[in-house]
């Protein structure tokens, strides 16, 4: 199909970017993968680089050229600032002149994917946090989302942070005991927790994430203080979506509560206590895993923002 025109969706963040290719129906043709694209994590060439990588995997999968695009919607971490946003859709411009172009937020795409009308809310948790939602009205709220320096609550992120913290304590004989010491040291590559500091000195983006999982396996096998740390973080992420359930009121409505991101799906310890504490507030809300991926929702987008006037 190299003369039919497709349309392209992106799904970035601080860990990785799916970009989905889809026909003028809407039907998913191809796919690709990618590092990480918010530009506020990451050097903002990686993060062109990234989106360029996984769009050429998405338009060959799809059997198609570059010059069949005609519409492009990429949701991404990092641009909410209107200069980041502006400045990412000029370099997919550039790529592709002959499309429409729009570049959104990652979380305004997953609520694109939660429900495309319609009172819904989004909690995302992957390397960052943050809620979105939207009313009946039409309304649109956020929580969170604004980087590790301010604090993403219930993220891989700060959850490595967390992990580290109470790994280096019990280390030096400050806090219980944990399994997580030796696991951290062990991923790591490190003979001990000055080591360990200085690598988080000169990176936490690339150390913090990469600690989550060892925390689920941990949790796994019944060590106290990774099941205290997931514990916390579902609170803290039960907190953002309520925060937009608060602002946007929604408590006693009946609405879609999608979940996504990396965080989610990895223990049950996490997602079953954050549906329970959204639950006993939100009595009437659907919550649950995201049905469509937020890059096929950004691809849809991308059809329905080429063709209006």
């Amino acid at each position: 199909m190299p003369n039919a025109n497709i349309y392209l969706g992106f799904d970035g963040g601080g860990t990785k970017t799916d970009c989905v290719a889809v026909d003028a129906s809407g039907k998913m043709i191809g796919r690709g993968a990618a590092g990480p694209s918010n530009p506020l994590r990451v050097a903002y060439e990686s993060a062109i680089s990234a989106l360029e990588t996984s769009a050429s995997q998405a338009i060959h999968t799809a059997g198609t050229g570059r010059g069949s695009v005609a519409g492009v919607c990429a949701g991404l971490a990092g641009t909410a600032g209107p200069a980041v946003a502006a400045r990412i859709a000029g370099s997919l411009v550039e790529m592709w002149p002959q499309a429409t172009v729009r570049v959104i937020t990652d979380a305004e795409a997953a609520l694109s994917a939660a429900a495309t009308t319609g009172p819904a809310v989004a909690l995302i948790a992957g390397t960052g946090s943050i809620a979105i939602g939207r009313n009946g009205r039409g309304e649109i709220a956020r929580a969170g989302g604004y980087g590790p320096w301010i604090g993403d609550p219930g993220s891989a992120y700060e959850i490595g942070r967390r992990a580290a913290q109470a790994a280096a304590l019990a280390s030096d004989g400050d806090g219980p005991p944990t399994s997580l010491t030796q696991h951290i040291l062990k991923v790591l590559d490190c003979k001990g927790w000055a080591e360990v500091a200085a690598k988080i000195a000169t990176g936490p983006e690339a150390v913090f994430p990469r600690l989550f999982p060892i925390v689920v396996a941990c949790a796994d096998k019944g060590d106290v203080a990774s099941r205290s740390i997931l514990s916390r973080a579902a609170v803290d992420l039960a907190k953002l979506a309520l925060a937009v359930v608060g602002k946007l009121g929604l408590k006693d409505e009946s609405f879609v509560l999608a979940r996504t991101g990396g965080v989610f799906r990895r223990t049950i310890l996490l997602d079953h206590r954050v549906e329970r504490l959204i639950s006993h507030v939100c009595a009437r809300a659907q919550i649950g895993p995201l049905t469509v991926s937020p890059a096929l929702a950004a691809a849809r987008m991308a059809i329905r923002l080429a063709h209006q006037p």
